[in-house]
C-alpha cells in the first residue's frame, strides 16, 4: 500500500519539479491559460492558487513569498494585479478544461486558464 502519495510527483525529482511548477505558474500568470496536461494541471492549480491568495492579503511577507516562489519581481506585479481581481472570491481562481487525448503516448491534454 503506497502511503503519502498527496504530493504529484510528475515523473521527475523534487528540483526538476519544482523547476517545472514553477515555470509552468509563470507561464499562467503571465498569459492567464495555457495548455498542458491533466496531470501537471492538477499539480498546478494548488500551487498557483497559493500564490494569488498570499498576494491578495498584500502583506510584505506574502509578496516575498510570492517572489521566492516565482522567483522574478516582474511576476509578482504581474499576480498582484491578478489579486485585485478576484478580491472578493474567496477561493478557486482557476479552471481546468479537458481538450482530449494528442496522439498515442501522449496524456489527456487539458487547459489551465483563471477564471474571469
Amino acid at each position: 500500500m503506497r502511503h503519502h502519495d498527496k504530493n504529484r510527483k510528475l515523473g521527475r525529482e523534487k528540483g526538476q519539479r519544482e523547476a517545472l511548477l514553477r515555470s509552468l505558474a509563470r507561464s499562467l500568470i503571465l498569459h492567464e491559460k495555457i495548455t498542458t496536461t491533466e496531470a501537471k494541471a492538477k499539480a498546478l492549480r494548488p500551487f498557483v492558487e497559493r500564490l494569488v491568495t498570499s498576494s491578495k492579503k498584500g502583506t510584505l511577507a506574502g509578496r516575498r513569498t510570492v517572489a521566492t516562489r516565482l522567483g522574478s519581481g516582474d511576476m509578482e506585479k504581474k499576480l498582484r494585479e491578478l489579486a485585485t481581481r478576484y478580491e472578493k472570491r474567496g477561493g478557486g481562481y482557476t479552471r481546468i478544461i479537458r481538450l482530449g487525448r494528442v496522439g498515442k503516448r501522449v496524456g489527456e491534454m487539458t487547459r489551465i486558464e483563471f477564471v474571469k
